[in-house]
């Protein structure tokens, strides 16, 4: 079993836009996921990025869509992705729901593709 590593300069680290459209065009409609270790290292930071909220207006509903399904599925695939309540897919959930945008049937596909609780919602802590 790996365990990630802390890094305290990504707590002041802007979200890396140019990365985000890498994994984008990589997962192409986020439907599987196969990436290699590498990949999946370097992608890993993103999963748990603070500035996913503030950031959301920078993509389209669609890329919001297959984000929050790249990383639904890279935590069930991927150690190092492992998020829990931390996960992006709390954040850009919201984000599609504050748009108007966002479809119920993506949350029976959340919920049929992960066994993380606090997915698509969040922590029932932080909605109080």
């Amino acid at each position: 079993m790996s365990v990630g590593s802390f890094d305290p300069s990504q707590l002041n680290a802007d979200l890396e836009l140019d990365l985000v459209r890498v994994l984008l065009s990589r997962v192409g409609s986020g439907e599987t996921l196969d990436l290699d270790a590498a990949e999946q290292a370097r992608f890993a930071p993103l999963v748990t990025h603070a500035q996913w909220a503030e950031r959301s207006d920078d993509f389209s509903d669609e890329e919001l869509t297959v984000l929050i399904r790249v990383f639904t599925l890279g935590e069930q695939q991927y150690q190092s992705w492992i998020a829990e309540q931390k996960s992006a897919v709390v954040p850009l959930v919201r984000a599609l729901k504050a748009r108007g945008s966002y479809d119920k049937a993506l949350t029976r596909w959340i919920k049929q593709h992960s066994n993380n609780k606090f997915l698509p919602h969040g922590s029932l802590m932080d909605r109080l």
